[in-house]
């Protein structure tokens, strides 16, 4: 693997935090009703980080929750090791809720697909909205994301890293090149 360039350093990281609550709030009018749910693992540190701004800025709490879609996902058969399968925890209803689905990186849509379907298993929301802090193209399904910290072209050859500070010690979104 070898770094290409930081695309978003730790001011940039919370500036695109509060860019992405204020145009959530400008879609939904507020927070009633409101729900912020993280994909695990990076995916939750950024929902609570968005809750936290969302709630700040309305003066009201915003409930959050964690989903593991790991059972859900329509690749596990095709990895060798057993898959590592953490804890949901949504101890609120979603029922006629609009529900923030967050996640750090968009690529193909299969996690979001697999999103979808855990968070139907678990009630019918009003409305589900989808906010990442990278895009970086090539779906391969049908899914786009609501709101977009940006947007960043790469090629099948290169990754996007989202670096968080509850997880890597740093906020950075980095390019890296994984062709050797």
């Amino acid at each position: 693997m070898k770094f290409l360039q930081t695309i978003l350093d730790a001011g940039g990281f919370d500036r695109m935090i509060s860019r992405l609550a204020h145009e959530i709030l400008e879609r939904n009018q507020g927070v009633d009703e409101l729900v912020v749910i993280g994909l695990r693992t990076r995916g939750e540190f950024v929902a609570l980080r968005l809750a936290a701004k969302l709630g700040d800025i309305e003066q009201q709490q915003v409930h959050t929750g964690v989903l593991d879609v790991t059972l859900y996902r329509d690749d596990v058969r095709n990895h060798l090791r057993q898959p590592e399968v953490r804890a949901t925890d949504i101890t609120f209803d979603l029922n006629d809720k609009h529900v923030i689905l967050v996640d750090d990186v968009l690529f193909t849509g299969r996690t979001v697909r697999a999103a979808l379907n855990a968070l139907m298993d678990l009630g019918r929301a009003r409305s589900i909205q989808l906010v990442v802090l990278v895009d970086r193209g090539h779906r391969e399904l049908p899914i786009r994301a609501d709101f977009i910290g940006k947007n960043v072209p790469t090629s099948r050859g290169q990754e996007v890293r989202v670096r968080l500070r509850e997880v890597d010690d740093t906020d950075a979104i980095d390019l890296v090149s994984i062709e050797e």
